[in-house]
């Protein structure tokens, strides 16, 4: 059904025959992707750059580095910075007004932002378990609900993209975090929940889940001494993936080549037996 109450039925819409998008692209999209200004976030952004989007918003409580300067440089006036802090649901809402009043319209919201911290469980304290719940579960539904309304309000067939964990379906053996591992299987439940829920407004949630990824928070992992003795043991690519390795998977979530694409979650992860 859409929006406005008429249904699509056998590929017609209104008694004319609705033509499926084959190509994976963003073009005339604008794109607002929260925690975008390092890491995986920017490799997202510059992943739907670089497939044609318009613009795209980076939403972070942070500065950018030389990296988001690097990267706005190579696409012009269309990369942008918006500070706004996940957990607070009133900011998120403020940023996405400003982009639509900005850019002239929203398509696709990704919720990135995150954090890590890997201990023993019986080692961690509650403020740490609220630093990780507060952004990576609160901070990802507080901004998927505000870019639903902000889709609904604008009546565009809008893509909500999370980004889960490879942690969310087993844990790291080497360097566990239950409240990490639980914060992000959170996330893909409210993939599926939201997914349902949003359909009715031709909302699409999907999630996409990377395993180890080359970034300032991995770091330490190839500094380990038998990491090439894990690789060997675990099988599959003996790397870490890089940050843009990740951009397909989200560019097709948010593409209208995705458009019959919802409630799933994509694994990207190509050491097969490790997060």
């Amino acid at each position: 059904m859409t929006t406005d109450g008429a249904v699509v039925s056998n590929g017609t819409f209104n008694g004319t025959v609705v033509a499926p998008q084959t190509k994976i692209a963003l073009s005339g999209k604008v794109i607002a992707i929260t925690g975008a200004n390092r890491g995986i976030g920017l490799g997202i952004a510059n992943s739907c750059l670089s497939n044609g989007a318009d613009q795209v918003f980076s939403i972070d409580v942070g500065e950018t580095g030389d990296d988001f300067a690097a990267v706005q440089k190579l696409y012009s006036s269309r990369l942008h910075a918006i500070k706004a802090d996940v957990t607070k649901e009133e900011t998120i809402t403020t940023a996405l007004d400003q982009i639509i009043e900005q850019a002239g319209g929203l398509h696709g919201v990704v919720a990135n932002a995150g954090r890590t911290k890997h201990k023993p469980a019986l080692d961690f304290t509650t403020e740490e378990i609220d630093q990780l719940w507060s952004i990576n579960l609160y901070g990802s539904f507080y901004t998927a609900r505000a870019a639903a309304r902000a889709f609904i309000k604008q009546n565009v067939k809008g893509s909500i993209v999370f980004t889960a964990s490879m942690a969310s379906y087993r844990p790291n053996k080497r360097v566990p975090s239950a409240p990490y591992g639980a914060s992000k299987a959170g996330v893909r439940n409210m993939t599926h929940t939201l997914a349902m829920e949003w359909a009715q407004y031709n909302i699409r949630v999907n999630s996409v889940s990377p395993g180890l990824v080359n970034t300032a928070m991995t770091y330490w992992v190839p500094q380990q001494p038998d990491w090439e003795q894990q690789l060997k043991y675990y099988g599959g690519m003996p790397r870490l993936a890089e940050v843009e390795e990740l951009g397909g998977a989200y560019v097709y979530l948010l593409s209208d080549a995705a458009s019959y694409t919802t409630s799933i979650d994509i694994p990207v992860n190509g050491v097969i037996g490790i997060c």
